[in-house]
């Protein structure tokens, strides 16, 4: 997420009463998750296991909760709470804004397009032409969709993140100021869910079918002409690369790679990223000629045990 306007340190650091490492004039262009980061944007870290990854990425300024080196050419936000202290500045920077209609002021249709009724659209949303938004639709704020696109009844697209850090009083949640990306020619079916990004997108491209029932985390990229079968879940942050084919309740793990034109037979459980151009099944999943050696390799359990009894036995 970019501000307005740049920022300085000293600013920031006053907005969240912290301690800051670097000139004062020290420019400030933005904030973001880790994976998106960009020279300019504030990261937060609060785990010194992350410390160095943090302090290694590509963003400008680290808003950590422990006094370390600074590295050359960056600013510190030395914070008691990183985490509670980005939320601050996602609300200060990006704070909810109530919409008084059902289709906002501020969205942007093209030619062409049809809203059907009860369709809800935010603010500052973008639609292109020739679109078909099918009742009891919600879209919120910022998204973005192409031109060609069907939304099919009661999905919903930019809903926050799942992402919490978990207190004593509870869980704190993590504010959420990204947007959903829809590009042209996408299909998406009914009652699918699409949250947006914590800072950045979550994007859908060019030509890919998402069958009803479907949900998609935060900042997670859909790659080109996908197919995306009913019941899948997709965790946040997994890139799914272009003409990936996903079956029924395929279930895929949060920070993962899927490889262009793999394909994820249905009910496959999905924790580690995947190589392009293979088939898989299974849970963990596996390509098949792999899983099909595990699977012969456990019938042969009875028959080995039958023989150890027998030797046993003598």
């Amino acid at each position: 997420m970019k501000f307005p306007k740049p920022q300085n340190l000293k600013d920031i650091a006053q907005l969240i009463d912290c301690e800051y490492v670097g000139n004062d004039n020290f420019p400030v262009l933005g904030m973001n998750e880790i994976h998106v980061v960009e020279p300019g944007d504030i990261v937060f870290v609060d785990h010194p296991k992350y410390y160095d990854k943090a302090l290694e990425s590509a963003a400008t300024i680290v808003l950590i909760n422990k006094k370390v080196d600074c590295p050359d050419g960056k600013a510190l936000l030395i914070s008691e709470d990183p985490f509670r202290d980005f939320n601050k500045l996602s609300n200060y920077f990006k704070p909810f804004n109530p919409s008084e209609k059902s289709i906002s002021d501020s969205a942007k249709i093209g030619k062409g397009t049809i809203i059907q009724p009860n369709t809800f659209i935010g603010n500052n949303v973008v639609i292109g032409e020739n679109c078909v938004i099918h009742s009891n639709v919600s879209i919120y704020d910022d998204a973005v969709l192409g031109h060609n696109v069907t939304i099919h009844a009661g999905t919903v697209l930019g809903a926050n993140a799942f992402y919490y850090k978990n207190r004593p009083e509870g869980f704190d949640r993590l504010l959420s100021c990204g947007r959903v990306v829809i590009e042209n020619n996408v299909d998406i079916g009914a009652s699918c869910t699409i949250d947006k990004g914590v800072t950045g997108d979550t994007t859908i491209k060019e030509g890919t079918k998402i069958d009803n029932l479907v949900q998609i985390g935060h900042d997670t990229i859909i790659g080109k002409k996908c197919l995306i079968a009913s019941q899948v879940g997709i965790a946040g942050c997994v890139i799914v690369d272009d003409e990936v084919t996903i079956w029924g309740q395929v279930g895929i793990t949060s920070g993962i790679t899927i490889g262009k034109k793999a394909v994820i037979s249905a009910k496959a459980g999905v924790s580690k990223s995947l190589e392009g151009g293979k088939s898989y099944f299974g849970i963990p999943a596996d390509d098949f000629r792999s899983k099909y050696k595990e699977i012969a390799a456990i019938r042969k359990i009875p028959e080995i045990l039958e023989t150890l009894k027998k030797q046993n036995n003598k």
